[in-house]
């Protein structure tokens, strides 16, 4: 078969932030290409969406999107799917390789970006930030006693980069660091002990995930999981939705068995109205934001970009999955 030269192709793209920060990225992608196909929704796509805009189209940088056997059924021509991210969960790797599909990804690329948010949702819900601004914005002077970090032990679920990055930030603050991942290598970071999941969570006074979705992961965060933190402790999640079964962490919050959680990622996104998640004072939620700087988007778009085109010059990519 012919490889069509890389003038003649077409490149859907669909993360809403892709060239916000940098809006070369785009004038440089339709540069390349014939045709670079937008995502008009503002928003990650469903499976039956996608199936719609892939026909015809021979790369894809993909945002957060169902991207499922009957998504790529209509996907006669697609070479490549770059994941503009780290997780490639949403993606059906077999369906992709049993199409020839290369599948690639941008480790590494929003590390600090998603450490720095991690870092300020955990000062935020200990000290009671956000309940602070909307009483004084309401002409009220509340004493609100806060947690402090120092000599408090954060428990670390996932001790990638994300994970590693969010214990070298942690560090200055004089805090005890436990870390749990089984497919970690070695011994932690300075300052940080490698320990069971069940010490982790039975010494922490913050617990903050920074696993990725597997078969093993997925709802690991339930009723079982919440019982054996703390009362007084907290809960952050700036990993994936996926990892927490939401009705459990509801619960726990509302029996006051944790003492509360931040959390930027969600099993259904955005999160609707009539989420009870919201209606809960001690739960801090933001628009999974964590990776949306312009240090953290520059970086993505980059690498994702470089991936796409090199798979379709046919040219071996930075950053496949297996």
């Amino acid at each position: 078969m012919t490889r069509k030269p890389l003038s003649e192709c077409r490149i859907l793209v669909t993360p809403t932030s892709f060239g916000k920060a940098d809006p070369t990225l785009i004038s440089r992608l339709q540069a390349a290409c014939a045709e670079v196909v937008p995502n008009a929704t503002g928003k990650p796509l469903s499976a039956g969406q996608l199936a719609g805009m892939l026909q015809n189209v021979d790369g894809y940088i993909a945002g957060l999107d169902e991207i499922n056997d009957a998504a790529l059924a209509l996907a006669d021509k697609l070479q490549v799917i770059s994941r503009y991210g780290v997780g490639v969960d949403n993606v059906d790797l077999a369906a992709a390789r049993k199409r020839g599909i290369v599948v690639t990804n941008t480790p590494g690329a929003n590390s600090v970006s998603v450490a720095e948010l991690t870092v300020g949702l955990i000062l935020s819900a200990i000290r009671h930030i956000p309940e602070a601004v909307a009483a004084t914005r309401a002409g009220e002077w509340p004493r609100l006693s806060g947690v402090t970090l120092r000599n408090k032990t954060v428990g670390i679920v996932g001790y990638g980069a994300i994970g590693r990055c969010v214990a070298e930030r942690l560090l200055p603050f004089g805090c005890r660091l436990l870390a749990f991942d089984p497919y970690a290598q070695g011994t932690g970071t300075e300052g940080t002990v490698m320990t069971s999941l069940d010490e982790l969570l039975r010494e922490s006074d913050i617990v903050t995930l920074h696993a990725p979705v597997t078969d093993d992961t997925r709802r690991m965060v339930n009723a079982t999981f919440l019982r054996a933190m703390k009362p007084s402790a907290y809960l952050v999640n700036t990993a994936r939705g996926e990892l927490i079964e939401e009705e459990a962490l509801v619960r726990a919050l509302q029996e006051g068995r944790l003492a509360g959680a931040a959390i930027d990622v969600f099993d259904r996104e955005p999160l609707p109205k009539d989420s009870p998640l919201l209606a809960l004072p001690r739960l801090i939620a933001t628009p999974h934001m964590a990776a949306h700087t312009d240090d953290a988007m520059n970086a993505m778009g980059e690498i994702a970009m470089s991936d796409c085109l090199s798979v379709l010059r046919g040219e071996e990519p930075a950053h496949p999955v297996s």
